[in-house]
C-alpha cells in the first residue's frame, strides 16, 4: 500500500542520501522505522541504532535535503508528475530487482511497466539509413507480430534512440523515455515535441532526477542502467566501439537480461561496437525481428488463415500436444508423453503428423517447439 502524500518529502529526501540503495535503504528503515523517523532523529540515535557512524547521518545534511525535497514535493504536485517509490506496488518489478535501481522514480504520463513486454532499442547518435530502417522495421514488426501489449524504451537522444520512439508512436506502441535530468527541462531540446506527445498519451517520460539536480555527463551514463533495467532484452542497432549504448549493453548483460545486436560492416564505425558484442558473446546476432521475437519466445498473434484452416484439422490428440508447446515454448518427446498421457509410440506419430502439416519444427535430442506462424 502507498505512503499517504504527507510522506513523499520525506521518501524523496530520504532517495537523495548519498550512496543510498535499496539494501541499505531495507536496513536502515528495518531499523529506524520509518522515512520520517531517519530523519527526525538525531545523529546521535542514528548511529547509535544503526550501529555504525556515517556522513549521510548529518543533521545539516539531512535538514538539507529535506528542504530540497519540500521544493521538489510542491513542484511534482503542480506539474502532475507521479512518484514512484522503490516500495510502491507499481514501481517498475523488472528495474526493482537490480541492486543500483533508484529508490525513487519520477514519471510524467500514463504506461504500466508491469503488465506489458518491455524492450530497449539503442544506439549511436549518428544513426545511418541501414540502421534507422532496421528500427522502424522492428517496432512494426514487433507491433504486428507480438500477441501481447509491447513497450519500446530508450533515451530520447538523437540518432536511434529518438527514431526508436518515434516509431513506436507511429505504430501505436507505447514508449517509454528515460532521461538524464530532472522534469523540469527536456534535452535534447528538438526532441521536445515528441516528449510531449509520449508524455500526453502514448507512453511515459522517467527519471530519478530531481530538479535541483545538476545536468553532468555521468548522468547520462547513469540513466542507462534504468533503461536496462525496465526492459526484458535490449537491442543495440548501432553502435561505435564506445558510447552509451555499449554501456546499456553491458549492465544489460551483468543484469542477466538478454542483449542482440545487429551486425554491420566491418569497416563502418558505427557498427564496430555491435560486431564487438556479437563477437565477445556478449549480444546475440540478429538479422530480422523475427529472430528476437523467436528467441524471447513470444507468443505471436494468431491469422485468420492459420485459424480457419490449421486448427479445425487437428484430432483432439493434437490439438492437446499443440496447446501444450504453444503454452511452454518447446517439449521434448518423453515429457509430453508424460504431460498428456500418450504412449511414446503413438506420440511419435503424433509429431510426424504435425511436423507434415507445418506445426511443429522438431530439434536434435527429440526437442520440438511450435513452428512459426
Amino acid at each position: 500500500m502507498n505512503a499517504p502524500d504527507t510522506s513523499i518529502p520525506h521518501r524523496i529526501a530520504f532517495a537523495s542520501l548519498r550512496g543510498i540503495t535499496s539494501a541499505l535503504a531495507d536496513q536502515i528503515l528495518a531499523r529506524i522505522g520509518s522515512e520520517e523517523a531517519f530523519f527526525a532523529a538525531t545523529e546521535r540515535q542514528l548511529s547509535a541504532m544503526m550501529g555504525f557512524s556515517n556522513k549521510i547521518f548529518g543533521a545539516d545534511y539531512r535538514n538539507a535535503l529535506l528542504e530540497k525535497a519540500e521544493h521538489e514535493s510542491h513542484f511534482i504536485d503542480d506539474k502532475g508528475i507521479s512518484p514512484l517509490y522503490y516500495s510502491d506496488d507499481n514501481y517498475p518489478a523488472r528495474l526493482r530487482e537490480c541492486p543500483d535501481a533508484p529508490l525513487m522514480l519520477y514519471t510524467l504520463g500514463k504506461c504500466d511497466l508491469n503488465d506489458a513486454i518491455t524492450i530497449a532499442i539503442v544506439g549511436t547518435r549518428h544513426a545511418t539509413p541501414y540502421g534507422l530502417e532496421f528500427t522502424a522495421d522492428l517496432v512494426n514488426s514487433l507491433a504486428a507480430q507480438v500477441d501481447h501489449p509491447v513497450i519500446i524504451v530508450s533515451g530520447l537522444a538523437f540518432g536511434i534512440d529518438i527514431a526508436a520512439h518515434r516509431a513506436a508512436i507511429r505504430a501505436g506502441l507505447p514508449t517509454v523515455a528515460v532521461l538524464a535530468h530532472g522534469l523540469n527541462t527536456i534535452y535534447p531540446a528538438s526532441h521536445r515535441s515528441t516528449a510531449s506527445e509520449i508524455a500526453r498519451g502514448c507512453g511515459m517520460l522517467v527519471t530519478d532526477y530531481t530538479t535541483s539536480a545538476p545536468v553532468t555527463k555521468h548522468n547520462f551514463l547513469a540513466r542507462n542502467r534504468i533503461v536496462a533495467g525496465l526492459c526484458d532484452c535490449t537491442m543495440i542497432v548501432e553502435s561505435a566501439e564506445k558510447g552509451g549504448a555499449m554501456a546499456t549493453a553491458r549492465i544489460a548483460s551483468e543484469y542477466g537480461r538478454d542483449v542482440f545486436a545487429l551486425p554491420g560492416r566491418i569497416a563502418d564505425p558505427y557498427s564496430a561496437g555491435c560486431n564487438t558484442l556479437i563477437a565477445r558473446n556478449v549480444a546475440a546476432l540478429v538479422t530480422s525481428p523475427d529472430d528476437i521475437i523467436d528467441s524471447m519466445r513470444w507468443q505471436r498473434k494468431p491469422t485468420e488463415a492459420t485459424q480457419q484452416s490449421l486448427f479445425p484439422e487437428l484430432s483432439e490428440e493434437e490439438t492437446a500436444v499443440m496447446d501444450y508447446l504453444y503454452e511452454h515454448g518447446e517439449a521434448r518427446l518423453n515429457s509430453l508423453s508424460i504431460a498428456l498421457n500418450i504412449n511414446i509410440g503413438r506420440l511419435t506419430g503424433l509429431m510426424i503428423e504435425l511436423e507434415f502439416k507445418h506445426l511443429v519444427t522438431p530439434f536434435p535430442g527429440a526437442l520440438y517447439r511450435p513452428s512459426r506462424i
